[in-house]
């Protein structure tokens, strides 16, 4: 099987993250874009890479590249392209346009001239011609405008990659599964500790935690992929492709654990790890993380995403407060990590972060923290492992 280029979508900050995760399943010629990462592979690759990437959100393959300053450049441009190899009569389409160019403002426009150009192609060779349908297309075409150059690609994925199929339920302000698997690795999470989310909300953090600990891939429980209805969809290459990966995950030996003080937080969490077929190493427990303490005397990390008082409403100055303060007194040799939007409540944590990541938690501009929590005293930890970061 040939080679071709793709692209991987991803969120700002998991660009790195994202191209690591690409030259470990086996990617060629990967290149770092922003918010994209560009790599090259055959068809096995391209579903293998919708199976186990956990920080893309779309693979897109290019199939035309071409320049355009008006409407007119476009239609011609689109037209180009032999649309007959990739869609029939019996078959429906739906444009998505991104745009950053100062010729062209309205996405729906250029996905209207595109579909204009896609469709009279047809009719001119024989009449008849494949139709629109915005929610369950067989193709799924995508058109990026950047300045006047236009590029067209295929999407592979259909729905954002960031739709697992295991969160069938979830509580006020999810976290994006991608989002979620980012910010673990980020965190340097690989399942060599116990793990624990204090305020798990619909258990999203823990079920990608127990994910990568046991190298399951992300997508495994999704229902579908765009590049099942196309022409040269191979159904047994695809599961050669399920059962390499599946023979890949391993066994994990220590405990993933979440909160919640609210009971409906909790049953809905529980469902989402039992519908990704993880009960068997995630507990869950309805408690208040701040009348808790740490149970174990081993190494622990925490990752997780607190209330921000934009969706949920929280006394802010006093939360985070009682945060920090749970964290020095309750729950030494930790490692925590958490996302805020709030940047004023970490003032009132009254911890150091050790590091600081910027992110994006859907429009909100966001920090990654991380706090270090000592058995003992900070100054004993490092003569006891020279550990000069």
């Amino acid at each position: 099987m040939e080679n071709f280029k793709m692209i991987a979508k991803t969120l700002f900050g998991f660009e790195e993250l994202l191209a690591k995760e690409l030259r470990d399943l086996g990617a060629q010629d990967v290149q770092i874009g922003t918010r994209a990462v560009s790599f090259a592979g055959d068809k096995g690759f391209m579903y293998k890479a919708n199976l186990a990437l956990r920080t893309a959100l779309k693979i897109l393959k290019p199939i035309h590249q071409f320049r355009a300053f008006n409407e007119q450049a476009l239609y011609q441009g689109i037209r180009q392209v032999n649309w007959s190899q990739y869609l029939n009569t019996n078959q429906t389409f739906v444009v998505d346009v991104t745009l950053h160019s100062e010729n062209f403002k309205h996405s729906q426009f250029v996905a209207l001239k595109t579909k204009d150009a896609i469709v009279d192609q047809f009719r001119e060779q024989g009449g008849a011609r494949p139709s629109i349908d915005k929610d369950h297309p067989d193709l799924r075409i995508n058109v990026h405008i950047d300045r006047e150059q236009v590029s067209v690609a295929l999407d592979t994925s259909g729905a954002s990659l960031h739709h697992r199929g295991y969160r069938r339920v979830t509580n006020i302000a999810p976290i994006n599964e991608v989002l979620a698997a980012g910010m673990l690795l980020l965190s340097g999470w690989k399942g060599e500790s116990d793990f624990m989310d204090p305020m798990c909300g619909s258990g999203t953090l823990l079920v990608e935690a127990a994910m990568i600990a046991c190298n399951i891939p992300a997508n495994i429980n999704r229902k579908e992929f765009a590049f099942e209805k196309w022409s040269d969809w191979d159904n047994d290459l695809f599961d050669t492709i399920i059962d390499s990966l599946m023979k890949k995950t391993r066994e994990f030996h220590y405990t993933i654990k979440g909160f919640d003080k609210a009971p409906s937080a909790v049953a809905k969490a529980r469902e989402n790890v039992q519908n990704a077929n993880l009960d068997d190493y995630v507990r869950i427990e309805q408690a208040n993380f701040f009348e808790t303490e740490k149970e174990t005397q081993g190494p622990l990390q925490m990752v997780f995403n607190p209330p921000y008082g934009e969706r949920l409403e929280i006394q802010l100055e006093r939360f985070y407060r009682e945060l920090g303060d749970t964290l020095k007194q309750s729950y030494p040799g930790t490692d925590a990590w958490f996302i805020t939007a709030n940047l004023e409540g970490l003032k009132h944590v009254g911890l150091k972060p050790s590091r600081k990541i910027k992110l994006f938690n859907g429009s909100l501009e966001s920090r990654l923290v991380k706090y270090e929590l000592y058995a003992g005293s900070r100054r004993t930890k490092f003569q006891n492992t020279n550990d000069h970061e």
